[in-house]
């Protein structure tokens, strides 16, 4: 195990995940690819073990780990091959729940966060909207003062959980008067709140056993306590965690693409044809080869770029720096891996085939690559 970023605890970890993915995910991972969503006793299962809580606090039955906690957790979640499963989990841990965790009261973090942990209840985030994706200030749900509530209207798209989950934070413009940044504020809705709808679950390409929704809102009265974090100071809240979102899907698809060659390692080393193995030929060897070199290359740059951030350091050009290698490399992994699979790489009952879905979300999710690469280049800047 990795001793150089990693504490003996964090690669115990490692091993009890790696374990449980083996024994709980991949023998019924097929089924909830059908079924379009994971089943809630699987992720109270992971609560139990501790796998939901690996960032908060004792008092709440967390593990108080840092930043290369979450990272163990993403990298191990991607080896399962599945990445609807591995999303649904990230976006309850390390996306949607830090919101909490960051800018919630304590009578908030009381109230939720015990449920939260154990995976009794799932959250969701919700910021992305048909017309504002990467560009969270263009949003246009809004949330209007009335007494002692607030009135959301609006809807928000792509939501991962959103189908299933039962907290959602959601993002609204509280003040259209000011500059788009400074007027956005996050709210804890729960479901089945009046006015709030889960509108159409959506059927995507890959990431099937994730369930993601359009969700609407439609006068939905929000009272005042359960505004998350300052009045106005949401966009912040949410640039702040996105360093986090980035710095786990970079891991998520570190642990697909090696998990991918080493299946296509494997086959091609058994697969004949013209009367050798497939590991025979040359190209094959070293193209395999210089993957595994850039896959060890991008899963190096991601945890130096959690370490950073374990210490507080500012570390958005390097983590942006992840996120696009890492998400474009697994795609680009996967393409070969497929390919030297030949036709059965192609058909649904093959594991690679289904990774190849999976992966392509991976450079558009959660900053597309090339908002990351602008994030790169404004810090590329010499006065």
């Amino acid at each position: 195990m990795n001793q150089l970023y990693f504490s003996e605890e964090q690669n115990m970890l490692r091993e009890q995940i790696r374990r449980f993915v083996e024994q709980e995910i991949v023998p019924n991972g097929d089924a909830w690819e059908e079924d379009g969503f994971v089943p809630r006793d699987v992720l109270r299962k992971m609560g139990d073990l501790g796998f939901l809580g690996i960032r908060y606090g004792e008092e709440y039955g967390g593990s108080n780990m840092n930043t290369l906690g979450s990272v163990v957790l993403a990298e191990e979640l991607g080896r399962s091959s599945f990445g609807g499963f591995a999303v649904t989990v990230m976006v309850h841990t390390d996306m949607a729940s830090p919101h909490l965790e960051n800018f919630g009261s304590k009578a908030q973090k009381d109230k939720y966060m015990p449920d939260l942990i154990s995976g009794k209840k799932i959250c969701a985030v919700g910021v992305t909207e048909p017309d504002a994706g990467s560009d969270v200030a263009g949003m246009r749900t809004t949330a209007v003062e009335d007494g002692d509530s607030y009135v959301l209207n609006g809807t928000k798209m792509f939501i991962t959980n959103g189908v299933k989950g039962d907290v959602y934070f959601i993002a609204a413009k509280t003040d259209t008067s000011v500059k788009a940044s400074r007027g956005i504020t996050i709210f804890i809705v729960e479901k089945g709140t009046p006015g709030f709808t889960v509108s159409r679950a959506l059927d995507k390409q890959g990431w099937r056993s994730s369930d993601t929704a359009e969700l609407v809102f439609d006068n939905c009265r929000v009272p005042k306590g359960n505004i998350l974090g300052e009045l106005n100071k949401g966009f912040y809240s949410i640039m702040r965690n996105f360093q986090n979102e980035r710095t786990v899907l970079a891991a998520q698809s570190i642990g697909e693409a090696s998990k991918a060659l080493e299946m296509t390692l494997q086959y091609v080393q058994e697969r004949k044809a013209f009367g050798a193995a497939l590991w025979d030929k040359q190209t094959i060897r070293q193209r395999l080869a210089m993957l595994q070199a850039k896959v060890e290359a991008g899963r190096q740059l991601t945890y130096y770029a959690a370490w950073l951030d374990s210490l507080g350091k500012d570390c958005v050009k390097e983590v942006s720096m992840a996120k696009a290698f890492c998400c474009e490399l697994v795609n680009e992994t996967m393409y070969t891996c497929q390919q030297f699979h030949g036709g059965f790489g192609y058909i649904r009952e093959s594991a690679i085939e289904r990774m190849v879905r999976d992966a392509r979300v991976q450079s558009i999710g959660g900053g597309a690559t090339e908002v990351m690469l602008e994030e790169i280049s404004k810090r590329s800047i010499i006065d």
